[in-house]
């Protein structure tokens, strides 16, 4: 009994300490970019400028850069990510899915900084020289619009995200589906349906919540992504509806910057950025929450 107890008060403690931890980092992004909400208030989050030497500042460009390229390279990577993770779980040897589940994971470890330099090295230079070119037929589409004269731009950002975040979401669908019980898929087999059916049918419903939360996972990668993304966006405060445009996002504002401030109000702005970062995160996941919730009761 007294061992329980120990447990159980180890545990909680950890728990309220972790619940704390992220309370006391909230408060303190929160006091210390209170010079730059009594400065600007709530049009910091829609201004358009960023001038440090007029001590003029406005975080919509990196707002716009970060949901951008995230949510782009989510919406890619998840159509990945699911065939990756159904041609493993359901039609892989054996043999095959264990190489390739190694491999997958060997990538997510991959260091970001190194994704970065294959980006500047690899992909800039590709989106450059071919895929802009191949895209020219669709340049009436304001998304694919204009020219890229270095290949630093969105479009690239959202290929190295998606390169990212990929291995991520597919480890976390695949393991969801495999936990499917096999007694389900072979009862609708024997009714006559084929694989296509069984996995639309059985395998994706039951697994979703597992689904659903590697996408949350993935989607808070590609939001708080920072040396990547620095490397590869071109890093300019502008707001563009091309995808071959440079552009910034929150992470890489506060990388590039954060040492180099010298003034006060810029500090500030750069943690107020930090402060917006945290909310939207803070925000996906919620949303990603309700829903499992909603998932788990509808299915008790």
């Amino acid at each position: 009994m007294r061992g329980d107890k120990l447990f159980l008060f180890l545990v909680s403690f950890f728990a309220l300490l972790i619940v704390l931890l992220f309370v006391l980092f909230f408060h303190q992004l929160l006091c210390n970019s209170i010079p730059t909400w009594k400065r600007f208030g709530l049009s910091f989050v829609f201004g358009k400028s960023w001038n440090p030497l007029r001590n003029d500042f406005g975080a919509l460009p990196f707002l716009y850069g970060t949901i951008l390229t995230s949510t782009l390279s989510l919406l890619i990577s998840v159509v990945l990510s699911l065939g990756i993770a159904v041609f493993l779980s359901e039609m892989a040897p054996p043999r095959l899915r264990d190489v390739l589940s190694s491999l997958i994971e060997l990538i997510a470890a991959i260091p970001s900084v190194i994704i970065g330099l294959w980006g500047i090295f690899y992909v800039a230079p590709f989106v450059r020289d071919h895929l802009q070119y191949w895209l020219e037929p669709l340049s009436f589409i304001p998304l694919f619009s204009g020219r890229s004269l270095t290949g630093l731009s969105m479009l690239t950002a959202i290929i190295i995200l998606t390169f990212m975040i990929t291995p991520i979401i597919s480890s976390i669908m695949k393991e969801s589906l495999m936990m499917v019980p096999e007694d389900l898929k072979e009862a609708l087999y024997s009714l006559g349906a084929r694989r296509y059916e069984v996995m639309m049918k059985v395998c994706i419903p039951y697994a979703k919540i597992g689904i659903l939360g590697g996408v949350i996972l993935g989607y808070g990668r590609a939001v708080g992504e920072t040396m990547a993304v620095t490397m590869v966006i071109g890093n300019s405060p502008v707001i563009s509806a091309s995808l071959l445009s440079p552009g910034y996002t929150m992470a890489a504002v506060i990388a590039n910057e954060f040492t180099e401030a010298t003034g006060d109000l810029h500090l500030s702005s750069l943690i107020a950025v930090a402060f917006i970062l945290l909310v939207v995160s803070l925000s996906m996941n919620l949303i990603g929450r309700v829903v499992i919730w909603k998932w788990q009761k509808q299915s008790l």
